[in-house]
């Protein structure tokens, strides 16, 4: 099969969803396609723009993503609707890739079209909400910030269950605002969430 560039990309992901940004290397990608090392930079000419093009390719699916779920979004719905749609759509693809919220952390400095896509639709959400000039920035940058931060910590989430020694009553007695909250469905904590820093905005 040819190599192309979207062959690269797809066989980037799924390296650097396997051994992160350290991890990564041009050889290892080569290895996953069947090619020597020296056939990539053809196509792309180090590691750094490979990874430019790999949060690139994730953000890009976030973006339309988020445009199917806004395209789904009903008639009525606000400017918190909208920028739910967005966050939700964001971190459903996030999900999608391991190591996602890394890639799209950086993308910003890569000058990303896929991120910067993404920055923009927020932006004018929130322009159209009447958020103030000054503090649009800020604010979807918090928003954006929260969703990769929401998803690393869904990732990097061990599955082990608490420990069979630990005395809960102890505990809940020595921290009870903690354990008064309760469990929260993460699905629903995620769209609280969301929705209370969109309350805090105007």
């Amino acid at each position: 099969m040819k190599l192309t560039r979207e062959r690269i990309v797809e066989a980037g992901l799924v390296t650097f969803a396997e051994h992160g940004y350290q991890g990564l290397s041009m050889r290892q990608v080569a290895e996953r396609l069947g090619v020597h090392a020296g056939s990539l930079y053809y196509h792309v000419r180090n590691k750094d723009a490979l990874l430019a093009l790999l949060a690139d390719r994730v953000a890009a699916r976030a973006y339309d993503a988020g445009e199917r779920a806004l395209a789904d979004l009903p008639p009525g719905a606000d400017w918190v609707d909208r920028v739910e749609a967005q966050a939700v759509a964001l971190r459903l693809t996030l999900r999608e890739h391991a190591g996602g919220p890394l890639l799209l952390a950086g993308s910003p400095s890569m000058l990303s079209p896929g991120a910067l896509s993404l920055m923009e639709r927020l932006l004018a959400t929130l322009r159209d909400a009447g958020v103030p000039d000054r503090d649009r920035p800020v604010a979807a940058d918090v928003l954006m910030s929260h969703v990769t931060g929401f998803v690393l910590q869904e990732q990097a989430k061990p599955e082990i269950p608490p420990s069979a020694h630990a005395d809960m009553a102890a505990l809940a007695a020595r921290f009870p605002l903690t354990f008064a909250a309760g469990a929260h469905d993460t699905d629903e904590l995620f769209t609280r969430s969301i929705r209370l820093l969109c309350a805090k905005l105007i």
